[in-house]
């Protein structure tokens, strides 16, 4: 046995390698774990259908917009949509008949990106989606809306939804007070308010 000059004598022997502690292996697997779970979310994240959602909020927009517009100019619009996509008209007072809005470009006709089926309920009715059609004598396109926006800024009863083939749902809908509602995949309708009448307390 050989003595160091410390005095402390030494056999050559290495010391024992020191295992994990249980403590040690628990935070590791609680590590583990929340970059798990965090690696799950944001991939659940990603499947949401952002394309779908951005279509449903630009249509909503773009409501809110022309109903400002038909109490600015005092002017009927509606929205004419079918399979494919969709657009806003006006109601010329002078021809007396519904046109495209030429002027504005922000109601110009939009088509629905690929996939995303459109359906719509006008007064409590569904509406059978066709391509518009063309009057084959006269090459004059019927204009008549679907859902109408008059001038004092009201809108008639609809409901529009945007659905992926085999997947999620937005909706677009008017409430009792003429509301425009956007309900996203996954998101509940909101409550009904309380309408107070004569007589109830308060």
């Amino acid at each position: 046995m050989r003595t160091s000059a410390t005095g402390i004598s030494s056999n050559g022997a290495r010391p024992r390698a020191r295992g994990f502690t249980l403590i040690e292996i628990l935070v590791v697997v609680f590590i583990i774990g929340l970059v798990s779970a965090g690696a799950i979310l944001a991939f659940t994240s990603e499947k949401r259908d952002s394309q779908l959602e951005q279509e449903a909020e630009r249509m909503d927009s773009l409501f809110t917009y022309v109903r400002e517009q038909a109490e600015l100019q005092t002017r009927d619009y509606g929205l004419r949509i079918d399979r494919l996509g969709y657009s806003f008209v006006v109601f010329d007072v002078l021809a007396d008949q519904w046109r495209p809005v030429d002027e504005d470009d922000a109601m110009r006709e939009r088509n629905f990106p690929a996939g995303i089926r459109p359906a719509v309920v006008v007064e409590g009715r569904e509406i059978v989606l066709d391509t518009k059609k063309k009057d084959s004598s006269k090459q004059v396109v019927d204009y008549s809306p679907d859902v109408l926006v008059f001038a004092n800024g009201d809108v008639s009863s609809f409901e529009v939804t945007l659905q992926r083939d085999g997947g999620d749902a937005s909706r677009l809908y008017t409430d009792e007070d003429s509301n425009i509602i956007l309900l996203q995949p996954g998101e509940a309708p909101p409550p009904k308010a309380v309408k107070k009448t004569l007589g109830t307390s308060r």
